[in-house]
């Protein structure tokens, strides 16, 4: 089966793109969050002539030759808008064989344990203490992430001593028997990276995601080597060559490929084989109720170096108002801290006709 037609529904933070198979059939998959309206012109630009007229069901290969014949533009935003594709083409299939795409990637439908992911900085330690606390109760959440230094802060903390009060203080809060993840977004030397750790370790943190710089592999490997605290990483990374110097490398101990910032389910498959080779585990980032998650609720029990859980952001309207009024049904349930992966074919979503009414819309179709 061909693909006939290509239409994206885009503003500047998400974009939505359908794919049309010659008899009619139809996929929805998701460009990658921000700058997305900008994604949908890559994709109309450099995606949609190569994937035009090609087979629907060899999606690695087409993927594989849209990458070669734009070699010349490496780096994000042609991966987020081959994810684009790819992720369409996945729902597709799994509605054209009447099955969810977990089950055509080799997992089953069922529950799957989340952690709470804050994205906030700007929070005291108390603040965030006491809406992880209203989340663990009214929710059942386990396991939460919260945020210390800045965003490449160069050692800055966000003000002054927040990390060394934040990390026990969350402790105290939820208790010993609390999961605690951390994220850094490339905030430290190696050397404060490596004093931030022995903190992390006194008090039982088991996730330090992105210590140093992300592009600096050998710093965060010069953290990695020293810490019992797993250090995780490679959200940002895009490139199966870097992925391979991650892993080969050791680079980290937790690989988290993000499924639309890497290319799609084909190449965060293909991420986490090489990280299985050398016996990493896979922790995907997947940090806003987009699409991105719901893609990785479908790859991680597929996974045989699925590591612990899913991350799932709790913010709301005042960080993401974006992501309100995408969907008609709600795949995002969260019951005893754990979400459900859909049964039914494909993602098991339908997007909101309000919301598609009111995107910038574009349409590629063979001549």
């Amino acid at each position: 089966m061909r693909i006939t037609r290509l239409e994206t529904f885009a503003n500047r933070f998400v974009g939505f793109v359908r794919v049309t198979a010659e008899e009619g059939s139809q996929g929805w998959g998701q460009l990658s969050t921000y700058n997305a309206d900008i994604t949908a012109r890559v994709f109309h630009r450099q995606i949609a002539p190569y994937a035009l007229g090609a087979d629907a069901l060899a999606i690695d290969p087409l993927i594989d030759r849209i990458e070669e014949k734009e070699h010349k533009f490496p780096g994000s935003y042609i991966k987020r808008a081959m994810a684009g594709l790819d992720t369409a083409l996945w729902d597709w299939r799994g509605k054209v064989e009447g099955k969810p795409v977990v089950a055509l990637l080799g997992g089953k439908p069922g529950k799957l344990r989340a952690y709470a992911s804050s994205m906030k900085r700007d929070i005291t330690p108390a603040d965030e203490a006491a809406r992880f606390l209203r989340l663990r109760d009214r929710h059942g959440f386990d396991a939460f992430k919260f945020r210390v230094g800045a965003e490449c802060g160069h050692d800055v903390d966000e003000w002054p001593g927040r990390t060394e009060v934040i990390v026990p203080a969350i402790r105290k809060a939820l208790g010993p028997d609390a999961a605690l993840l951390v994220d850094a977004n490339s905030g430290f030397s190696p050397a404060r990276a490596i004093a931030v750790g022995r903190l992390l370790e006194a008090e039982g943190v088991e996730h330090y995601e992105e210590p140093c710089p992300y592009w600096e592999l050998e710093q965060t490997k010069q953290v990695a080597d020293v810490l019992t605290v797993a250090v995780t990483g490679g959200e940002q990374d895009c490139e199966l060559a870097t992925w391979r110097r991650i892993c080969e490398g050791r680079v980290v101990d937790i690989v988290q490929p993000d499924v639309l910032y890497v290319g799609g389910i084909g190449r965060t498959l293909r991420v986490a084989r090489m990280a299985q080779e050398q016996g990493l585990s896979v922790t995907p980032h997947a940090a806003n109720l987009g699409l991105v998650t719901l893609f990785t609720m479908h790859l991680l029990p597929a996974l045989l170096n699925a590591g612990k859980y899913l991350e799932f952001s709790i913010e709301e309207a005042d960080y993401y108002p974006w992501q309100y009024g995408l969907f008609r049904n709600d795949p995002y349930k969260i019951d005893e801290g754990c979400v459900t992966v859909p049964a039914e074919p494909g993602w098991g979503v339908e997007i909101d006709p309000a919301w598609l009414a009111r995107a910038a819309y574009q349409a590629s179709e063979v001549s």
